[in-house]
């Protein structure tokens, strides 16, 4: 064989060997600094993988991989919206499986007296993250529902939405509000809001992370092999270190 025809056999042939296998992820946004290093160590073991994320709250991912949005696996912060998805056949429902598991907090200044839910009708104005999209907020407005404090703090004008649960953490953290429901793993991650108390498990469902392929991620391999690492010892040691519960 010629140098020349060498030369174009190796032209036409590298970007198939060079080409990363691309893999989309769409992850509830609580999961984003986790899940973020998980990808960079699994790209790091695994250079011919190309992990392209996607973090929104649960709710806005779920009406995006309806929509269309290339997506191969789903982590969602709340198993509705995975049910969700799945009525509208597009998970492979064998795959599903509960990645970890969160607690719910409210965080505020450091020396604050609160220390209760009934403390908080003391309180000015305290953030949570939007209940018809984030499961933060919807979390959050159960509890205030099941602690009969609701009605009063919604005609009181206290509550402030906000977009997310990072966001509700943000106005926290900047002193704009005087709380917020945020979760554990958030919580660790704030610069000068404290976790003041935790809310009593009995008054809200358990904080779930259901993780499944969608039909597109069932006839990827990179997919399936990125959520056998998921699922793995090592992957689990990471999200303990940011404050999540393993299965």
């Amino acid at each position: 064989m010629s140098s020349k025809i060498l030369l174009l056999f190796v032209f036409f042939l590298l970007p198939s060997i060079t080409a990363a296998s691309e893999v989309h992820i769409s992850a509830a946004t609580s999961l984003t600094d986790a899940v973020s290093e998980l990808v960079i160590n699994y790209e790091q073991m695994h250079p011919d993988i190309d992990l392209q994320m996607n973090f929104a709250p649960s709710g806005t991912l779920a009406k995006q991989i309806i929509a269309g949005a290339p997506t191969d696996i789903y982590i969602s912060a709340n198993p509705k919206w995975m049910e969700y998805v799945q009525q509208q056949k597009m998970i492979e429902p064998n795959s599903q499986q509960i990645l970890v598991y969160n607690n719910l907090v409210f965080v505020g200044i450091p020396n604050s007296k609160i220390t209760s839910l009934q403390d908080l009708l003391t309180l000015r104005r305290i953030a949570l993250a939007s209940p018809q999209s984030a499961p933060a907020g919807k979390y959050a407005e159960q509890v205030l529902l099941a602690a009969g404090l609701y009605q009063q703090l919604s005609a009181d004008k206290k509550l402030i939405p906000a977009k997310d649960v990072r966001q509700a953490l943000l106005y926290a953290d900047r002193g704009e509000v005087d709380g917020a429901f945020v979760y554990r793993s958030d919580a660790l991650l704030a610069k000068q809001a404290r976790i003041l108390f935790t809310v009593p498990q009995e008054l809200y469902p358990q904080v779930a992370y259901p993780v499944a392929l969608t039909l597109s991620g069932s006839n990827s391999a990179g997919a399936q092999e990125f959520l056998v690492y998921l699922l793995g010892a090592d992957a689990q040691s990471v999200f303990k270190r940011y404050g999540f519960i393993a299965p």
